[in-house]
Formats: structure tokens, C-alpha cells, sequence
């Protein structure tokens, strides 16, 4: 298996690099280099005040960390980091919980996972071929 080497820029003196916690894991720990607190029902960008060289072929995906969602309800909104972006690494976090949440400057706020960039040939067609699912959508498999 080919090694790659994903690079960081800390901006911030209180930034933390990102990190495998234990060897085989898929995602890396992305910490807050801020103290926030993030209100029930609010989405906020946090600054995590690194930024990297990825390499070429590849992104970074953010993704919530269970424990956050579980028991406080903090998920994370969407991010993808492109190997052609060298700004600071923001996570958005949503507060789905039924209260506020402070956010402590060094705490693990999300992970990342790099992945590969599958060669994708995009075209425009006049029909899709047919499918058993066709246009069956939001819960049209049922429920149990």
C-alpha cells in the first residue's frame, strides 16, 4: 500500500495537526483553535487555524464525531477541502441539541478522511436508461 504524505501550515500557535488516534483508524481528529459557544439551533463556522497540501488526486471529507452527536446533538454541515486549496480549515458545525454547547479552544471538533478522486467523464444526455428504482425517492422503500 502506497504511503501518502498529507502536509499542515499551522497558522495559529494554539493550532493542534491533525492526527490518527489509534493505527488503522479511516478519519484524523480536527480540533477548534477556538473557544465558541455554539447556540441550539445555530450553524457556525469554527476556525481550526491550519491549512495543508494535499496531494494531488486526492480531498479531504470532514465528518461528525459520534460522540459530539450522541450526546449533544453537534453534527457537521458538508466540507470538502480540494488538494488546490491553501486557506485555514473551517468546520461547520450544527447544533441540533436542545441547548447551547461550548466549544473549547484545542477540543476535537470533527474528523477528516482523505480520499482518492475517482476520474469522472461528465456528459449531457437527452434520456437515462431505465432502472427498478426509476424516480422513487424520500422514504419510498418504506420504513421497516
Amino acid at each position: 500500500m502506497k504511503k501518502l504524505t498529507l502536509k499542515f501550515l499551522r497558522l495559529n500557535k494554539d493550532a493542534q495537526i491533525p492526527l490518527y488516534v489509534r493505527p488503522g483508524d479511516c478519519a484524523f481528529d480536527i480540533y477548534s483553535v477556538e473557544k465558541v459557544t455554539l447556540g441550539k439551533g445555530k450553524v457556525i463556522p469554527v476556525k481550526t487555524g491550519i491549512a495543508s497540501e494535499i496531494p494531488p488526486g486526492y480531498f479531504v471529507s470532514f465528518r461528525g464525531r459520534s460522540g459530539l452527536a450522541a450526546k449533544f446533538g453537534i453534527d457537521v454541515f458538508g466540507g470538502v477541502i480540494d488538494s488546490t486549496y491553501r486557506g485555514e480549515w473551517m468546520v461547520i458545525l450544527a447544533n441540533l441539541g436542545p441547548k447551547a454547547y461550548k466549544i473549547e479552544k484545542g477540543e476535537r471538533i470533527a474528523q477528516g478522511v482523505l480520499q482518492e478522486i475517482p476520474a469522472v467523464k461528465i456528459v449531457e444526455v437527452k434520456k437515462l436508461s431505465e432502472s427498478v428504482r426509476g424516480e422513487k425517492g424520500f422514504g419510498s422503500s418504506g420504513r421497516k
